[in-house]
């Protein structure tokens, strides 16, 4: 029997500098539909998240002196999966085209090594797209208040590569510079924007070679490390004196350097490291599958955000009894949400059954929290009942107030929340007459460890706050740490989202982690905004 075959496509995709949101839709495109991703040290790792969990992701990163594969490896990974996803029978899908995306950091083709991939690749016949990526030579400098072109200083912006190809030493398994191929005369005499890549080892040389041919020694110079990073770091300096500045302030690879007089512009236009929270570090405890809204607004404020999900959220082990009381909603007069994850859970399961917002129409709605609420009217339902106070303990006097005593005692409630869920809100129903069913929609789950970044920042010192955003983050947290690592969070600012994960915070240890600060009111905006503010007081 014959082998049929559909050819698989390569991408290079250029990751763009460091930030994420800086990748192009094109680039999103390609690692959405992805079935490998070959991916850089410079490539956020978080692009990788919008690949499909099915995707194959092989590392091939390269830093200073540190290879995981070299290139003509990394030339041949791209060829073999072609090859093998072009073979229907090794594919998940038999109707698309296969695709291959090679991930690189900045753009494939700006000192990328891009042009020599797709060499490779059109040699072996294999078809190939390459999606400019926005290079740090441009991007670093605009986040670090230095515009590469500007009417009153210069029209020309040169980039350069400081890093030129190195050619076998005397010495078994060493290499030495080879001749340069790099004009610093004509640099020198441009009067322009010169943007040095991957330069820090052989920045005196720059200098030297720049001054010899004839550059002005204090012209403005500039090193950015980790541009468009929360943890960008920028020095600047007359071009004399910035190599000594550089040693100063231990600035490492991966940085750039630029020269020009754009750079006194600096404290003008500095915007990214002017923002509220730049250089604070914040742990986020949340859930694996959510932690995402409480770091975006952090990271749009400035800070460095690390995620360490100590809940992880999984469906019942058995549905039937659930499926038989979400097949009788009408029946009940009110329905209670105490949080999105509620409201997802059973709009899932509801959608699963067959139904719609329509099986609500007959029950009253009452939601705890404005997040909760968003997720209601998310899926058609405007809340009945929404206590001032965001936490499950108003309900039940929020209730009183509106329908009185002697309505509730006729009244069915039913709760859908996680299943370690406390019972007080139950209780104080029951107290008041009503028939109450408490039903479980998830389970929330001690993860069995913690990302060994997460560990490791926490060990060296690397955090400034840590933020908890239910009792069970908390807890869970304190779980997963050792005695030692539990005294370094006691070291550090501890922020909470209420006064219900407040108490759960108090009862660990002897009080090691009373929270720093609580939000009022009981918000992830709230909680953003208080971190903000507590920083500001105390600056």
């Amino acid at each position: 029997m014959s082998t049929s075959t559909q050819p698989a496509t390569v991408y290079l995709v250029g990751a763009g500098p460091g930030d994420p949101n800086l990748l192009t839709l094109a680039g999103a495109e390609a690692l959405r539909k992805a079935d490998v991703i070959v991916y850089d040290y410079l490539a956020n790792s978080k692009l990788l998240d919008l690949a499909p969990p099915t995707a194959e992701r092989i590392y091939v990163g390269k830093s200073a002196n540190q290879h995981t594969k070299t290139q003509d490896q990394i030339n041949m990974i791209l060829v073999d999966k072609a090859n093998e996803l072009s073979q229907i029978e090794n594919r998940k899908s038999k109707i698309e085209n296969p695709t291959i995306v090679r991930l690189k950091g900045g753009d494939p083709y700006v000192f990328g090594r891009g042009g020599e991939e797709a060499e490779v690749l059109r040699a072996h016949n294999i078809p190939f797209v390459e999606i400019p990526g926005i290079t740090s030579g441009i991007a670093a400098p605009a986040y670090a208040g230095i515009p590469v072109t500007h009417r009153d200083f210069t029209s020309t912006i040169t980039l350069i590569t400081g890093h030129e190809k190195e050619e076998e030493s005397p010495s078994p398994g060493t290499a030495v510079p080879g001749p340069s191929r790099i004009n610093y005369e004509a640099l020198a005499k441009l009067n322009g924007t010169l943007v040095f890549y991957m330069g820090i080892k052989g920045l005196p040389l720059i200098v030297e070679r720049l001054t010899a041919g004839g550059l002005d020694p204090t012209t403005p110079a500039a090193v950015i490390r980790w541009g468009t990073h929360p943890k960008q770091q920028t020095v600047t300096a007359p071009l004399q004196d910035i190599a000594a500045e550089v040693q100063r302030a231990g600035i490492t690879a991966p940085a750039i350097t630029i020269v020009g007089k754009v750079v006194s512009l600096r404290p003008t236009l500095n915007w990214f490291e002017q923002r509220p929270l730049f250089g604070q570090r914040i742990l986020v405890t949340r859930t694996r599958q959510q932690a995402s809204e409480l770091s975006s607004l952090l990271t749009n404020l400035g800070a460095q955000v690390l995620e360490a999900p100590t809940i992880e959220l999984a469906e019942p082990d058995d549905w039937t009894a659930i499926d038989q009381t979400l097949h009788h909603l009408p029946a009940y007069d009110w329905i209670v949400f105490t949080s999105v994850n509620g409201v997802r859970a059973t709009w899932q399961r509801l959608k699963h059954l067959g139904f719609d917002a329509r099986h609500f129409a007959a029950s009253n709605i009452a939601a705890v929290g404005s997040a909760t609420a968003n997720a209601l009217e998310q899926i058609g339902i405007t809340p009945d009942l929404l206590p001032e106070k965001f936490t499950g303990d108003e309900i039940a006097p929020a209730l009183q107030c509106q329908l009185g005593e002697a309505e509730i005692r006729q009244k069915r409630f039913l709760l859908l929340r996680a299943d370690i869920a406390r019972p007080a809100l139950r209780e104080e129903l029951q107290k008041l007459g009503a028939t109450v069913d408490d039903i479980p929609i998830y389970q929330t789950k001690k993860p069995e460890s913690l990302p060994e970044e997460i560990l490791a920042a926490i060990e060296a010192n690397q955090l400034d706050w840590v933020t908890f955003t239910s009792a069970s983050t908390a807890a869970n947290l304190w779980d997963l740490l050792t005695p030692a690592q539990r005294a370094k969070v006691g070291g550090l600012k501890r922020a909470s989202i209420g006064p219900v994960t407040s108490a759960a915070m108090r009862k660990l240890g002897s009080g090691e982690w009373n929270p720093t600060l609580e939000a009022t009111p009981h918000t992830i905006p709230a909680l953003v905004q208080f971190i903000q503010t507590f920083k500001f007081e105390k600056a």
